[in-house]
């Protein structure tokens, strides 16, 4: 019988969170020559009905969010929804000291008012938003990750140089290694690979 400090059911453990271990198809990937080679691929794609899409590319292709699908970011409502949280946060604690806990006339000045509170307001808003900002843009990302199956496609590295990638995820409801291969290339791939990850 195995025990949880048995170092190969640790080790086994492990891999399995890194997801280390057994080749697993991953995802089909199709390089194009143009930017909008990848476009025009990625809407026909999206019409085909496949949904876990993405693209690589050496710098950011207008239109290719909308043509696979991608819906906009979420990180903007979170930075918002902090960036009041520390607006709020600001004046009720200024409000609670100022008018409640610690309440000091000085020179005839009000226990609380608006205009001296701005300058901490603002320092607030500013350090809530960018900690949210940060910690958002990596959780929303998944990092930090440090590998990613998309790498084991031979030509993967030809995405930071000069050519476009479109992947098409195994998650995808509508995936089949040979008939997703298939419809890259009917879209205009020029090199189509299943990559196992």
């Amino acid at each position: 019988m195995l025990k949880p400090s048995d170092p190969d059911v640790i080790i086994a453990q492990i891999k399995d969170k890194l997801g280390i271990g057994e080749d697993k198809i991953h995802a089909v990937m199709g390089e194009f020559d143009t930017p909008e080679d990848l476009v025009k691929a990625g809407r026909k794609i999206h019409a085909m009905g496949y949904r876990k899409l993405d693209a690589m590319s050496p710098f950011p292709v207008h239109g290719i969010d909308a043509a696979i699908g991608i819906p906009y970011s979420k990180l903007g409502w979170i930075v918002v929804t902090f960036a009041m949280t520390g607006l709020l946060t600001a004046q009720l604690l200024q409000w609670y000291v100022g008018a409640i806990n610690y309440p000091l006339i000085i020179g005839g000045k009000p226990f609380y008012d608006f205009s001296y509170s701005i300058p901490v307001s603002f320092e607030l808003t500013v350090l809530f938003s960018a900690i949210s900002c940060f910690v958002g843009l990596w959780a929303l990302n998944g990092l930090p990750r440090l590998y990613h199956p998309t790498m084991n496609y031979r030509n993967a590295h030809r995405a930071t140089d000069d050519r476009f990638l479109l992947v098409i995820e195994a998650d995808d409801s509508k995936f089949d290694p040979l008939k997703t291969a298939e419809d890259l290339r009917s879209v205009g791939a020029s090199d189509v690979e299943v990559v196992e990850g």
